[in-house]
């Protein structure tokens, strides 16, 4: 096992593992700059604190006008998140409908909330299955599992403005936003504060910050 010039051992004969400094002994790169502290009164970005310097945070992408669009580029990032957590009111709605299941299935006595960060072109909704070889990246196997949940849900469609679309592929027992329902294979625009519930008790919240 090599020793980096800080005194680390490492398994990297290239740069250290504690530290991250180069073998060679050529220090790491400075870090990047950070952005000025904001003036006494200055508005700054309630999501990652930056000096505000117009319509969009300059770091994080965060829509001052609170439309939820973000624009296009390096600025949206990955300043979206799902919150998944399990909603009571929705679960005795669902057991009072009287679906097949509703005698068996029980509301869960503790629910963390579970936070996704929403990156690339889709991110699926649903519980991982090793016999479809599918492991969503909102993955809601939990536990605590939610029996009406399916393997593939729904989908989080990616746009070119930095928005997302949500659609439902086929569930068993459907999806709503905001308390509609919708319709298989039709893409509906989700932005934040949005509130997708499924299965029997899970609620999923849109929300902008940092996962």
């Amino acid at each position: 096992m090599a020793t980096c010039p800080q005194g680390h051992a490492s398994g990297d004969d290239e740069y250290c593992d504690v530290c991250g400094t180069q073998m060679g002994g050529t220090a790491r790169p400075a870090a990047e700059p950070q952005p000025a502290p904001a003036a006494p009164g200055a508005e700054t970005c309630p999501v990652c604190q930056t000096p505000r310097a117009g319509q969009f945070c300059e770091v994080c992408g965060h829509d001052y006008s609170g439309t939820g669009v973000l624009p296009p580029g390096p600025a949206n990032g990955v300043r979206w998140e799902a919150v998944a957590t399990s909603d009571r009111a929705y679960y005795e709605k669902v057991i009072a409908e009287g679906g097949p299941d509703a005698s068996v299935v029980t509301f869960p006595p503790y629910c963390p909330e579970r936070s996704f960060g929403l990156y690339g072109e889709q991110v699926r909704i649903g519980r991982r299955s090793k016999a479809r070889n599918l492991a969503p990246e909102i993955d809601l196997t939990g536990p605590p599992e939610d029996p009406g949940v399916s393997h593939l849900h729904a989908v989080l469609l990616s746009q070119p403005d930095g928005s997302w679309m949500l659609v439902d592929p086929g569930s068993a027992n459907g999806t709503q936003v905001n308390g509609r329902t919708l319709k298989v294979n039709v893409p509906v625009p989700v932005s934040a504060g949005d509130r997708i519930h499924l299965g029997a008790w899970t609620v999923i919240t849109i929300r902008e910050g940092t996962p």
